[in-house]
């Protein structure tokens, strides 16, 4: 057995070989795009000025931290490190609107799903909400609140509320009320059949909620801080597009992606197995 087999072994051991199956087939399609990218940069199809290099893009990193003194710096939102501010007033914002909209939304809309009447009456009020796209806001929050931390917190807890209430009472209403029986048979109460029978019930669609909520509320963020921020990566591609800084454009666009793929890589795809697998709730095979 020569070293390269025994490191391919070793690392399948260490990683799966499904794993390491589906992170290899995730891959193609963006390292197809970045030869691509490449290719462009060598032979010129498209001038820079439409497309810049990839190297030209790493660069914009460095330009944007030049000025940068150091940790204190960046932890305190220090407009010399721009790069690193606009990341963290971005990802600021998405945790703000996350803590405060998704616990309500969940908890709302399952009290809501439990009555019937009420998820009827409801349900047009969520289609409606939902079908007002996060900027329509903007115009009117930028009146009420101005330019800033307020009008992106309230565009993005618009969104992602109004997404997790819907799901959640939807989820929630879809559940037999057989199981609410047997738990009020049992001599639960009305808390046990919240926690134990429409929470668990509902969470295929409460999880669908969150990937939802948190990739539009990414969309409507970043629009916001377009036309109404201060700060934030929106507000990096728009002030470098005004500039025809077409690198850093560039750069917000590939930064928002790879946040938003960690996040659900690496929170929203643990949370699923979490609950939904540990309860049981979808069919897995073995």
């Amino acid at each position: 057995m020569n070293a390269l087999t025994k490191f391919s072994l070793l690392v399948q051991g260490r990683f799966g070989r499904k794993r390491l199956r589906r992170i290899g087939l995730g891959s193609i399609p963006f390292i197809f795009l970045l030869t691509l990218w490449q290719m462009n940069t060598t032979f010129e199809w498209l001038a820079p000025v439409f497309i810049p290099s990839i190297g030209g893009v790493i660069d914009a990193i460095f330009i944007l931290q030049s000025d940068c003194g150091g940790v204190w710096d960046i932890l305190s939102l220090d407009n010399t490190c721009l790069m690193t501010t606009h990341i963290l007033s971005s990802i600021g914002r998405v945790l703000l609107a996350a803590v405060i909209g998704i616990p309500l939304g969940i908890i709302f809309g399952i009290l809501a799903g439990m009555n019937r009447l009420i998820s009827t009456v409801l349900e047009p009020v969520g289609v409606f909400a939902n079908s007002i796209s996060g900027i329509a806001w903007v115009p009117l929050a930028i009146v009420w609140f101005g330019v800033g931390w307020m009008t992106t917190l309230f565009i993005m807890l618009n969104t992602v509320f109004w997404l997790m209430f819907f799901n959640a009472m939807l989820g929630t209403r879809g559940i037999a009320k057989v199981y609410e029986q047997s738990v009020l048979t049992l001599g639960g109460s009305r808390w046990n059949i919240f926690i134990q029978v429409y929470l668990p019930g509902a969470m295929p669609s409460i999880i669908t909620g969150m990937r939802m909520s948190l990739g539009f509320g990414w969309r409507a963020l970043i629009a916001a801080e377009m036309i109404g921020g201060d700060s934030g990566l929106g507000f990096m591609i728009f002030t470098a597009a005004e500039e025809f800084n077409v690198e850093q454009v560039f750069l917000g666009v590939i930064v928002i992606s790879i946040i938003y793929l960690a996040t659900d890589h690496y929170l929203l795809g643990p949370l699923e197995k979490w609950t939904i697998h540990r309860w049981g709730l979808t069919w897995k095979p073995t």
